[in-house]
């Protein structure tokens, strides 16, 4: 065991991360421009992506972090799946047999990821593909194709890390970790999900029709249906590229697409950087 691995098992990545939420929270403004202007410096942050570049306007941190961009900086290319995301691509593959390989050929339960045996099993046979989200990368999340939203499921879990080398060394880790689970229906290809992995310091994990997503207190899994469209009827139906989330500060997700027969594109490959709107696959 690695000892990036052994700290994360040890340390209360809990307790930092709600701290390190309240700090990104303060509207003190020389502690909310001093977080800003360090990060951007350290992460070499483009501001000219940004809508509002000038970082006097951001009055916290978060806001500063989940800003967006201007219109026209992330074209959806004319493919059937799109990314969702911009960071790098950590794994792509099938769900066979309930199960997803990742890291070092570690395989996790699709199950154990979705918390739903009978999602998993709609899904079977389909295509998976993990896109880490590094600090300095855009942090809203869009949707990935058209597709009807059915529900949401939080599932409390562990905070490590989701940096490339502590998910090689804790097995499981992306069904282990705090994950916000979305399902949608394809206009024609069935149902599809995307699972928003939460990690260390990452103090909230928000959706369009929904907001802030809070945990239960008793640690339990929280569940939101939508199919008969009372709870968000105006956010019922969402359209490729729109905005359905994001989080605060880097993470990871999971799109796992219905079984078709998918082509994906040259360069959807894994260790690749990508960005949103980026071709995934078409219909092959």
């Amino acid at each position: 065991m690695s000892f990036s691995v052994l700290l994360q098992r040890l340390a209360p990545l809990h307790l930092l991360t709600r701290i390190a939420g309240q700090l990104a929270d303060c509207r003190q403004p020389w502690l909310a421009q001093y977080l800003i202007r360090t990060f951007v410096r350290r992460h070499k942050i483009d501001l000219d992506e940004a809508l509002v570049s000038d970082l006097t306007t951001y009055p916290t941190f978060n806001e500063f972090f989940i800003r967006a961009l201007r219109p026209g900086a992330r074209p959806i290319a004319a493919a059937d799946w799109t990314s969702p995301v911009d960071g790098t691509i950590s794994q792509i593959g099938r769900v066979e047999a309930g199960q997803m390989i990742h890291a070092k050929q570690h395989a996790y339960s699709a199950t154990a990821l979705l918390g739903d045996a009978a999602l998993a099993k709609q899904l079977e046979g389909g295509c998976f593909s993990t896109v880490y989200l590094s600090p300095r990368n855009y942090h809203r999340i869009h949707m990935p194709c058209d597709g009807r939203l059915l529900g949401m499921r939080h599932v409390p879990g562990k905070l490590y890390s989701v940096r490339p080398d502590i998910v090689e060394g804790i097995d499981g880790l992306l069904a282990i970790n705090e994950r916000l689970v979305c399902w949608f229906e394809h206009p024609q290809h069935g149902v599809f999900a995307l699972v928003l992995v939460g990690a260390a310091i990452v103090g909230r994990i928000a959706t369009v029709w929904h907001g802030l997503v809070e945990p239960k207190r008793s640690g339990q899994v929280s569940e939101w249906h939508y199919a008969d469209g009372a709870t968000a009827p105006q956010l019922k139906d969402l359209l490729q590229g729109v905005e359905m989330g994001h989080f605060q500060l880097g993470s990871t997700i999971v799109l796992l697409m219905p079984g078709s027969a998918w082509q994906y594109h040259p360069d959807w490959q894994v260790g690749q950087p990508v960005r949103l709107g980026q071709a995934i696959a078409s219909r092959g």
